[in-house]
């Protein structure tokens, strides 16, 4: 009997901790239930979000009795009720109060307002933040934002969200934020009001949803987070386009928002501008955000040059374009010039549109023949085969022969430079003068948090399992485990070598030392206030060394 009492005060201990409190979330003003609001504990992870119709269940198992359950919703006074008191409302009711508003009045001239627009506009397709349920049950539910900031008043018109893959059988619920900014990270919710979206795949025109908050009055001003989070689980996945090198801001629940350094959401918005305003700063204000991923030396806004490369004639040239048919792929090149053969070669998911800013002053002294990597750009693969650039050094010699070229030149930026390396190392006798820009010997050459970013990217698309993210998977492989140059191979390349890099690339600064020191004729130079995006930053600078190393005899 004795031992049957304490089984059961231990029963009753553990139904006690384990509670799963349920209950509706109401409006206390209007009497009606409160859709989609998010219910969790603070600076925890733990939490969920009502359906529809305010109803919700949230585990609290095992959490401090003091500990504040917490329910912020825009338009509603703050919730806070300790988890002890907030376990008695199980099955009940829980009421929000709505706030008092205030209606602010703002006279602006018009002809005094300007139009810009800010964040980041890329609508890349290889890097990408990804919203997956199936795959990432745990922080699906997580929250991301990107970082304004302003000297003067601005209102912003429309916040857009470029998407680069949409799939789903039914609508998906999103709630878009406007935080302002506190020791460098998202504070307080300054909406008035929810801004909630079922998206559709129609509602994306051009590969960006465009949200018009015009009559939602959201006048910002210094720094400021515009922050997207999912409400609901849908069956499907969408890819949201990246930049790299930016920062972004990630949270789950109420838990700490961190810093995502390697990338950040494609959130760009349009705004008018006060060009009045009251600061006395009268240079032209650019929204930029602040980033402390420039002191890593790592950031630079691109985003121009990638639409200038995008408009350019290269890599869409149907009259310098043709295609190379080997076993398992086409390979796209253009041609441009006359003279000795100099190859160019893009980096990962890049293409031959990426040397927009070096083809047409190279040409006027070379034979250049820009290609597209088998897999990129124009150029298919049917092969199911990993990438190596052993393979891609496989091509190179194979277009050599096509066009009868006995000897080229390389110019190999990023991964192109590490093709001119295995290309040196397996046919040296086809080789004349190699330049490489950004290049790895090996992965870890390149920085850390860049890998990180990778794996973590790889096992997403890794937990999706599409054969439709085959290519994806290929890409990223090849630069998380390739290439595998040696000390030793290196001491074997005999033929002239320039060794490029930013002073604030990716490459590690040692690492890229190191190669330039194990080939026996190579010599480096090293651009200052660049990143790892050397010909789109100094393009001059690039093309009048690369001239003068071909040229040495």
């Amino acid at each position: 009997m004795k031992k049957l009492s304490i089984l059961s005060l231990i029963l009753t201990v553990s139904v006690f901790n384990a509670q799963v409190i349920s209950g509706t979330i109401i409006s206390k003003n209007e009497n009606q239930p409160v859709p989609y609001v998010k219910i969790g504990v603070e600076k925890k992870t733990t939490g969920t979000i009502s359906d529809g119709k305010g109803n919700f269940s949230i585990d609290l198992t095992g959490l401090d009795p003091q500990q504040k359950v917490k329910i912020e919703v825009p338009g509603y006074e703050l919730y806070e009720e300790t988890v002890q008191n907030f376990k008695a409302h199980d099955l009940q009711k829980v009421f929000l109060n709505e706030k008092t508003k205030t209606i602010k009045e703002i006279a602006i001239k018009p002809k005094k307002l300007v139009d810009k627009n800010w964040g980041v506009k890329t609508k890349t397709k290889s890097i990408l933040y990804f919203v997956n349920p199936v795959g990432d049950k745990a922080g699906f539910l997580g929250e991301t934002a990107l970082e304004f900031n302003t000297k003067k008043r601005s209102k912003i018109k429309n916040i857009n969200l470029n998407i680069a893959r949409y799939v789903s059988t039914e609508p998906v619920l999103m709630r878009y934020s406007i935080y302002s900014e506190k020791d460098g990270f998202p504070d307080e919710n300054l909406l008035d009001e929810e801004i909630t979206v079922q998206l559709t795949e129609d509602m994306i025109k051009d590969g960006t949803y465009t949200l018009d908050v015009n009559d939602h009055n959201i006048w910002v001003k210094g720094k400021f987070f515009v922050g997207i989070n999912f409400l609901k689980e849908f069956n499907g996945f969408i890819k949201i386009s990246a930049a790299l090198f930016k920062t972004g801001f990630i949270r789950e629940f109420y838990g700490d928002w961190t810093k995502m350094t390697i990338a950040a959401p494609a959130i760009n918005i349009d705004v008018k501008m006060d060009k009045n305003g009251n600061d006395k700063d009268t240079k032209d204000d650019d929204g930029g955000y602040t980033d402390d991923i420039i002191s890593q030396g790592w950031l630079a806004d691109n985003s121009k040059n990638i639409e200038e490369a995008d408009k350019s004639i290269y890599g869409k040239n149907d009259s310098a374009g043709k295609y190379l048919e080997l076993k398992d792929t086409n390979l796209y090149y253009e041609v441009y010039g006359e003279g000795e053969p100099l190859v160019l070669l893009h980096g990962n998911s890049g293409s031959i549109k990426d040397f927009y800013q070096q083809i047409p002053v190279l040409a006027k002294q070379y034979k250049v023949i820009a290609v597209d990597t088998r897999g990129q750009g124009k150029s298919k693969d049917t092969s199911k085969k990993d990438f190596t650039y052993k393979l891609f050094a496989d091509d190179v010699k194979a277009l050599a022969e096509e066009l009868k070229l006995d000897k080229i030149n390389i110019v190999g930026w990023s991964d192109g430079g590490n093709t001119g390396l295995e290309f040196a190392l397996k046919y040296p006798e086809r080789l004349n003068k190699l330049v490489t820009i950004g290049a790895n010997a090996f992965p870890e050459g390149v920085e850390d948090k860049l890998i990180e970013r990778f794996t973590n990217q790889m096992k997403q698309l890794n937990d999706m399992g599409s054969e439709e993210t085959f290519g994806e998977r290929r890409l990223l492989k090849i630069m998380l485990t390739q290439p595998d140059i040696s000390k030793n191979d290196l001491d074997k390349i005999k033929s002239p070598v320039l060794v490029i890099a930013g002073d604030r690339d990716v490459i590690k600064p040692d690492h890229t030392e190191f190669i330039s020191k194990q080939i026996p004729n190579a010599e480096m130079k090293i651009y200052k206030d660049t990143t790892h995006m050397v010909p789109f930053e100094k393009p001059d600078q690039l093309n009048a060394d690369i001239l003068s190393f071909l040229g040495k005899k």
